[in-house]
């Protein structure tokens, strides 16, 4: 396999699937979401600028997947790929069918609501912002689903300052019938982004988000954070009101954070878990027991694999995650909306394979590595 210098290294892959527990009972003590990928038509005819072909059958047995372990599904956000490759159409047929889905199993789900339906550039106004996370908003509550206030794009162009931020979150969380989850996207997974809350000082950031939580906390079941950075995760974590809870997306420090302090800890809402379901699974139920030594010990290991998936430039991290569910047997292709398997390098996505199979993560490792062969091949890679 090539090396990040381009010159072929042996690897040997394992031969045997490590055993994990059985599929099972959500966790009791966190609550867990998956934030899940969608599965492209290969055989669609389609440019990259085009709608999104989806095939709705596997995308839908993949959320499956995520709910026999136990685990949530959040659906409709930046795992797939909202607004990289995946418009307001496809993301509103992805909530319906995925809710549907949901309900037929007794399966944990929230969605994202954002403003993807606004066309990008200026002439953008708060008022038509607003209206686009209203209509948003009412689809994802009308399929039965918890709603993820996501950050916006369009807002985050158009917002004069933390006030217009404060008071189109007001708006929307009084409209909202039940308790939802806002969600802080730091720039490195959307560079749009960047300046949100009204400020690109993330403490003062950080004042105006804790001042919109405190304003509404009857309307919020909890929040995400995504921004990297444990220490500061930690801070705003101990600052929540009463019943607001932390929901991690940190994924280079998931492990600590989830299993937290004598202060508290975080619930989590991670793309990582999509690729990691079954040892998150595995891991949250030892939790579960108060097993915290015994909960590190699986999701530990799983750290270096995360960080190589998340690392800059971060919103890439889904070519990652798709490459892992081909090659663990969840589809039969290494195809994404809008051609984004092409957003990492080959040497990136060998080490990715590299990390899983070295962690047991596939159940089947000899289809892994038949699999990573093809794709070595592929690109003119031959033992």
């Amino acid at each position: 396999m090539p090396t990040p210098d381009g010159e072929p290294v042996f690897y040997q892959p394992r031969t045997e699937p490590v055993a994990r527990n059985a599929a099972g009972p959500a966790p009791t003590s966190r609550t867990i979401f998956s934030a899940a990928h969608v599965v492209a038509d290969p055989l669609a005819d389609v440019g990259p600028e085009g709608p999104a072909a989806v095939d709705w059958e596997t995308t839908l047995a993949f959320r499956h997947h995520l709910w026999s372990h136990g685990l949530g599904v959040a659906e409709a956000m930046d795992t797939a790929q909202r607004g990289m490759g995946l418009d307001w159409g496809g993301a509103a047929e992805l909530i319906r069918r995925s809710a549907a889905e949901a309900r037929s199993v007794g399966g944990l789900i929230a969605c994202g609501v954002g403003t993807d339906q606004l066309a990008p550039g200026t002439g953008t106004t708060l008022k038509e912002v607003r209206a686009a996370y209203e209509e948003q908003l009412e689809l994802v509550e009308t399929a039965g689903a918890q709603p993820i206030l996501m950050a916006s794009r369009a807002l985050a162009a158009v917002a004069d300052g933390p006030e217009e931020y404060a008071e189109t979150y007001g708006h929307l969380l009084h409209q909202a019938t039940e308790p939802v989850i806002l969600h802080w996207l730091g720039p490195m997974f959307d560079p749009a982004l960047e300046g949100y809350w009204g400020s690109s000082d993330l403490d003062a950031a950080t004042e105006t988000f804790l001042s919109v939580i405190t304003d509404h906390a009857d309307k919020i079941d909890g929040i995400k954070v995504s921004l990297l950075d444990a220490d500061r995760e930690i801070a705003l974590r101990r600052r929540l009101p009463d019943g607001v809870r932390c929901y991690t997306g940190d994924d280079f420090n998931y492990p600590e954070l989830i299993a937290g302090d004598d202060q508290g800890f975080s619930h989590a809402l991670l793309g990582v878990f999509d690729p990691l379901a079954p040892l998150a699974a595995e891991a949250t139920r030892l939790l579960d027991t108060g097993d915290t030594d015994g909960f590190r010990a699986v999701l530990d290991p799983t750290v270096p694999l995360a960080r190589h998936l998340f690392a800059a430039p971060t919103r890439y991290y889904k070519t990652g995650v798709v490459l892992l569910a081909w090659l663990a047997g969840h589809q039969d292709h290494f195809t994404m909306v809008g051609g984004l398997q092409s957003a990492r390098s080959l040497p990136h996505l060998a080490h990715a394979y590299r990390l899983a199979d070295e962690l047991g993560l596939f159940p089947d490792p000899e289809l892994a590595a038949a699999r990573m062969r093809q794709l070595l091949a592929v690109h003119g890679v031959t033992s």
